[in-house]
């Protein structure tokens, strides 16, 4: 995996040491907020079919593509409407995000899927399915990694407001173009696992200021922490900055796809920071707040809600 120094985990690892594995983690995610994790035994035929029942749904038309247009939780979102916080530009992309689904909590919502692309509700629900299960096993690792029960996250994780975005990125027409297809930022939720394609473009900024590329490779399901762990382990484990840059030459003009799987809590759930994780050298730096009152901020930061 070309990451420069941006190190890969093996998950199987843990069945076998937890606690070597953890400190890994620990070790890994202090220093960069983001690995590739590899051992993880998903199928690489899912990620394929679901790639390409992305690639049959954003060749659709605008006015089809619009017919799913709901609002920020499921459905389509156009070309040009989010931004990273505080960014000067809108991002350059367009997406398609599939939610959690309950009938027992009536803040999820039901998923609204594309009829013109039979394939694309069963390709992405497997997809969301498999990442669940892997985020929930990663979470594990974190919640031994701060002191607490391995299934510390599991209960509000199962019932939270978690998000599968199916990324396109379109073809660089515009020479004058700002030079980020998805500006710097930082996640707002637990955890993400990004599946992607081969293309380039994905930076990570290292804690000396310097953007680190990180290639993907089939196979690697990349995992970063985001603010809302930040905020609950009091920056024990930073949310690390990242961004998508624009490929030059021919690539330019090639679409770029990915898959990443933001991972939240339930409403309700508290991300005050941990006593445990405030002393003397680690006073407390972060806010009392709820996922839903971190999130609602959020999305207004980043235009997806006014």
């Amino acid at each position: 995996m070309n990451t420069a120094n941006i190190p890969t985990l093996d998950i199987s690892e843990f069945d076998d040491n937890p606690s070597r594995f953890v400190k890994e983690f620990c070790a890994a995610y202090q220093e960069w907020g983001f690995a590739g994790i590899t051992g993880h035994g998903l199928d690489p035929k899912l990620f394929k079919r679901a790639f390409g029942a992305a690639q049959a749904f954003f060749s659709l038309s605008e006015k089809a593509k619009m017919a799913y247009r709901v609002n920020h939780r499921c459905g389509y979102i156009p070309f040009g409407i989010e931004k990273a916080k505080d960014a000067s530009h809108v991002d350059l992309k367009e997406f398609y995000h599939v939610a959690r689904e309950r009938a027992d909590l009536d803040y999820l919502p039901d998923n609204i899927w594309p009829n013109q692309v039979p394939d694309f509700k069963l390709a992405f629900e497997a997809v969301f399915k498999a990442l669940d299960q892997l985020a929930l096993k990663l979470l594990r690792v974190v919640a031994l990694s701060l002191d607490l029960r391995d299934d510390y996250f599991a209960d509000s994780v199962l019932a939270g407001e978690t998000l599968l975005r199916v990324l396109h990125y379109p073809p660089i027409k515009d020479a004058n173009a700002p030079n980020v297809r998805a500006a710097a930022h930082e996640d707002i939720n637990l955890i993400t696992l990004l599946a992607g394609s081969e293309q380039g473009g994905l930076e990570v900024l290292n804690r000396r200021g310097e953007w680190i590329p990180l290639s993907m490779i089939e196979g690697t399901i990349v995992c970063n922490l985001g603010d809302m762990l930040q905020n609950l382990s009091n920056g024990y484990y930073p949310s690390t900055t990242h961004r998508v840059v624009n490929p030059q030459g021919p690539a330019a003009q090639q679409s770029r796809y990915s898959i990443p799987f933001f991972v939240h809590p339930s409403p309700e759930t508290r991300l005050d920071p941990l006593t445990s994780c405030i002393d003397k050298s680690h006073p407390r730096a972060y806010p009392n707040i709820s996922a839903a009152e971190f999130l609602e901020q959020r999305l207004i930061d980043i235009g997806l809600k006014k």
